[in-house]
């Protein structure tokens, strides 16, 4: 029995060790390199395949994505915030104004924080796409948004690294797979209506829709991303975001979109919309439009996969600066929301 304990011992400290580990000795670098061009690949070929037949919300291809995402954070030992086995917020079919949509859910995971678990990241893309036409072509969204739900899986999987190495952020963050968003951005609505964490509670909603590929204005300069909406609420957070790509990934930041004159008005198309809107500060990171957009032709061989990486990495170090700053993010330009809502 004493043999026993005494082997036992150090296994304990060991155990407790990696538990107590300080976060501000990591390498956050460490953990961004284990988002790879080789595994979003092999994600997006699945997730963009024919068999998920264009992701129409409420149809067995939106099904087939669901299970795929949450079979995913299983693996990951990721617990779903709902409870038990039941990683999805189920969207009724009373939430869609436009034509008659089936019932469909959005795919939640959580990871708790160790200090102040309270305090809430939202990490966010839409996982639904707009299904087969009337010629039987199906439309594969592999950037839209397959470039951005599996860049969440992958954000998923790197803070799940940093806490089995002892790493856990001292904020908790929710990755949300939200559907419905060809739809008018319904199942984030639906879910900043009806939050499983209060939105008071949030810090905010990094969302990433469209980060696969090139668009025209950037061939042969393609070491960018758009930012939108990063300063639209909170100096804060545009600082943070700006410290954090020059001294990581050292991407272009364009800001084109973020004019409030844009005719596109990407800041008001996208899911983080539906928080920022509740005065939750909001990056929505883009690649912007391309000749692929909404067609049959957006497939996985077109995707910027070594650039799909550098930009998912780009969210990932932020995040991981905003879970572990002592301070939460100052909302320093927080609007009236009653018009907007």
């Amino acid at each position: 029995m004493k043999q026993i304990l005494l082997l036992a011992i150090p296994a304990i400290l060991v155990a407790c060790s990696a538990q107590n580990k300080k976060i501000e000795n990591a390498d956050p670098m460490e953990y961004a390199n284990t988002i790879t061009a080789s595994e979003l690949k092999e994600h997006l070929y699945t997730f963009a395949s024919d068999e998920f037949e264009g992701r129409e919300t409420g149809e067995p291809g939106q099904k087939k994505a669901a299970e795929y995402l949450k079979n995913e954070y299983k693996s990951l030992n990721l617990p779903s915030p709902i409870g038990g086995d039941d990683y999805y917020q189920e969207v009724p079919t009373n939430y869609f104004k436009r034509g008659k949509v089936k019932p469909t859910e959005n795919v939640v995971a959580f990871l708790k924080g160790s200090e102040k678990p309270d305090e809430i990241l939202v990490i966010s893309s839409h996982y639904d796409h707009v299904g087969i036409d009337d010629q039987g072509r199906i439309y594969n969204g592999a950037d839209d948004d397959g470039s951005g739900t599996v860049g969440v899986l992958e954000i998923a999987e790197a803070f799940v690294q940093a806490k089995k190495d002892g790493y856990t952020p001292k904020r908790s963050i929710l990755f949300l797979n939200v559907t419905g968003e060809e739809k008018g951005l319904v199942g984030s609505k639906y879910y900043t209506d009806n939050p499983i964490f209060p939105l008071e509670n949030t810090v905010v909603d990094l969302n990433i829709d469209m980060i696969g590929r090139i668009d025209p204005a950037h061939e042969g300069n393609d070491n960018y991303v758009y930012l939108i909406g990063s300063d639209k609420l909170s100096t804060d957070l545009h600082q943070l975001s700006e410290k954090v790509n020059a001294k990581y990934t050292k991407l272009d930041l364009d800001y084109k979109y973020n004019d409030e004159n844009d005719p596109n008005r990407f800041y008001y198309r996208s899911d983080h919309y539906n928080f920022a809107k509740n005065n939750i500060p909001i990056i929505f990171y883009f690649n912007g439009t391309h000749a692929d957009y909404h067609k049959h032709t957006d497939t996985p061989e077109k995707i910027e996969y070594d650039l799909l990486a550098k930009r998912t990495q780009l969210v990932f170090l932020t995040a991981w600066e905003i879970a572990n700053r002592d301070a939460r993010l100052v909302v320093d330009k927080a609007e009236d929301t009653a018009a907007k809502k």
